[in-house]
């Protein structure tokens, strides 16, 4: 019995109600060592920094939004690493001006990878003891997305090596001595960095890794493939996950020239057209045993988890670039069109597309600025990070295909034309570091996790021991075999109706913005009865209704999203920064509600547009603008 108990109290909470649910071993194995890997990575943090004390979840749990936790404080003036990001910038400008970015392959040019390593580039957060500039992610990230707007490859590159790639594995798990052997090749550019996570079988699904390493003498001998691997090339060092004697693990790793024991997979691939995308095939591939990394709890899915939260960030600071880059080429192209004698930039529909790209903008840049600030804090930042990854790359979609393309017409299609030569680079996101929806149900399982383990698996369990297969509450004996655990429950859900409805707001904010805090604060006190509302009504069936978890995230996620960006907007100086988050929140809590937009929305819609095409975005100065292809020089001469 103790043997048993002991097996128990080792499950997570997803294998438990997995096994309570009937799923078959296999599946509750398989989702339990990925939520075992969640909880170990928690493990990492102290407590106070770990998701149940995270800002989303005391602002959905616990009664009260902690409005202190939703509002970053401005980044100071300056920093040491700045020089370096301003080196790197001047980089990219002059050669991209030269036509230089890339070689003939149509990759980023060695040539433009040494520069940058010159400029210090790939050591931005690698600590200066190691060589490396050690940006804190905040200024990181929002570099990011000024790299962005002059290349966005580059910008995804330095994400690539400092994020997902062997960096953070290194800085986070590595021994000493692997630091200081391999993190100063890292700063210097000498040695490029990836992540090798991704398996013909295995990508949402990493329980279902194939590739194995097995300890030969003072080596691990490498067999198996992997997919979808960027800025592979020979002379990377790449973080490899592999299977040793069951248990995933993760291996640093320099590639070598093809040869018998390693062979690139060459394959054409839409997206990330300007890095190398390769798969990886390896047969008895050795890499030193003193590469492995050895985390103090958890194995290698506890080390692919936690750089995966800088990943997404970074993907969002993306996003805030891509639609940079979007706005300030619709805005000469709006100027130039005409439509029955009148530029279209006279246009409602196209203010509303000027203004809904704005506002966008605005989510985006909000939601970096949290999360990174978070980050360094020292939180982990799953939820945060989750919700600025389905944010953004939801949001860079919408903007290329609904503003963007559709502002352009079909000049869209031209090759040579922004959007018709990268659409796939804009839609790739939904897809990287997890597809939207289905983090989207990785964020309601972690929000109600700390709930269903209170109260929901004492019950199930008490189902169990009583071999009650269908409950019901009509049902006297049901009720009172259950009486000590569904008490317990009754006790909380009476609590929250005595919850306190006090809400905070900020001196001196716009009413607009206070008005979407105050409301978005409302519905967080809704939250608790709705997400244990629909934990009661599905039980232990629940984990089989993706659509509703998928539903129930959504909203979830948008309340937060109109929390930060109505704090963010009230922090801003420009006219135009606070405005666009009023029309985000609008366009939020329309979506919450149901309700149909209003002539004064439209109004304000029009008059930001206004603004924007008067000059008024100054983070749009110095992004390069494509010329506009198949322009008309002159009117048509009139028949005689």
């Amino acid at each position: 019995m103790s043997t048993i108990q002991t097996d128990q109290e080792k499950q997570s909470f997803a294998e438990t109600a997995m096994r309570l649910g009937g799923k078959s071993e296999e599946e509750a194995r398989r989702l339990g060592a990925v939520d075992k890997a969640d909880e170990q990575v928690e493990t990492l943090f102290a407590a106070r920094f770990q998701t149940s004390n995270s800002p989303i979840h005391k602002a959905i749990w616990d009664g009260k939004v902690p409005l202190e936790l939703f509002a970053p404080p401005p980044l100071p003036a300056s920093a040491p690493c700045d020089a370096a990001m301003e080196r790197s910038l001047d980089v990219i400008r002059r050669r991209r001006s030269e036509k230089k970015l890339l070689n003939q392959d149509g990759k980023l040019s060695n040539e433009t990878l040494g520069e940058l390593a010159q400029a210090g580039y790939w050591g931005m957060l690698i600590d200066p003891r190691y060589g490396g500039q050690g940006a804190p992610f905040a200024r990181f990230s929002r570099f990011l997305t000024r790299m962005g707007t002059l290349d966005s490859m580059t910008s995804a590159m330095a994400s690539v090596h400092g994020c997902i790639g062997a960096v953070d594995p290194l800085r986070t798990f590595g021994t000493p001595e692997q630091k200081s052997r391999l993190l100063p090749l890292l700063a210097s550019g000498e040695r490029l960095s990836a992540f090798a996570l991704t398996e013909p079988w295995a990508g949402s699904d990493l329980t279902a890794l194939r590739t194995t390493a097995t300890l030969v003498g003072d080596h691990y001998e490498v067999t198996g493939e992997k997919l979808f691997i960027t800025n592979v090339v020979p002379g990377r060092l790449v973080g490899l996950v592999v299977l040793i004697e069951g248990k995933p693990a993760v291996l640093i790793s320099e590639l070598p020239e093809e040869n018998e024991h390693f062979q690139l997979v060459k394959y054409g691939l839409y997206a990330l057209k300007e890095a190398y995308n390769q798969g990886l095939k390896f047969h008895k591939f050795r890499v030193p045993s003193e590469n492995l990394l050895k985390p103090k709890t958890g194995d290698g899915l506890t080390i692919a988890y936690h750089g995966l939260n800088l990943g997404r960030l970074s993907l969002c600071a993306g996003a805030a670039a891509a639609m940079r880059v979007f706005l300030a080429n619709m805005l000469p192209w709006s100027a130039f069109r005409k439509t029955y004698g009148q530029p279209i930039q006279t246009r409602e529909l196209v203010k509303r597309r000027i203004a809904r790209l704005a506002a966008l903008i605005a989510g985006t840049d909000a939601l970096v600025a949290w999360g990174s600030w978070l980050i360094d804090e020292g939180y982990r930042g799953e939820l945060e990070c989750i919700i600025a990854k389905i944010f953004g790359s939801e949001a860079e979609k919408e903007a290329a295909i609904e503003l963007f393309m559709k502002t352009h017409g079909g000049r869209s299609f031209l090759r040579g034309h922004l959007f018709g030569d990268n659409v796939h680079e804009f839609l790739a996101p939904c897809i990287y570091e997890g597809e939207g929806e289905m983090l989207g149900m990785a964020f309601f399982k972690s929000i109600v996790k700390e709930h269903g383990r209170q109260f929901f698996e004492p019950i199930g369990k008490a189902l169990q021991q009583h071999q009650i297969k269908n409950f019901s509450p009509a049902n006297p004996i049901h009720l009172w075999k259950l009486r000590r655990e569904l008490g317990f429950y009754s006790k909380w859900s009476l609590g929250q109706k005595f919850v306190g409805r006090d809400r905070d707001s900020v001196p001196g904010m716009d009413p607009r913005l206070k008005s979407h805090l105050a409301f978005a604060q409302e519905q967080c006190q809704r939250q608790p009865k709705e997400l244990s509302g629909a934990m009661i009504k599905h039980q232990l069936k629940l984990a089989d209704r993706q659509c509703r978890m998928s539903e129930l995230s959504q909203r979830a996620q948008d309340i937060i999203t109109i929390i930060v960006t109505a704090l963010w907007g009230h922090q801003q100086k420009s006219g135009v920064s606070n405005a666009a988050a009023d029309v985000l929140c609008q366009d939020l809590r329309r979506k919450l509600t149901g309700e149909r937009p209003s002539d004064k929305y439209f109004r304000e819609v029009a008059e930001l547009a206004d603004l924007i095409i008067a000059g008024g975005f100054e983070d749009l100065a110095g992004i390069p603008v494509e010329d506009i292809l198949m322009g008309y020089e002159s009117q048509p001469q009139e028949r005689v």
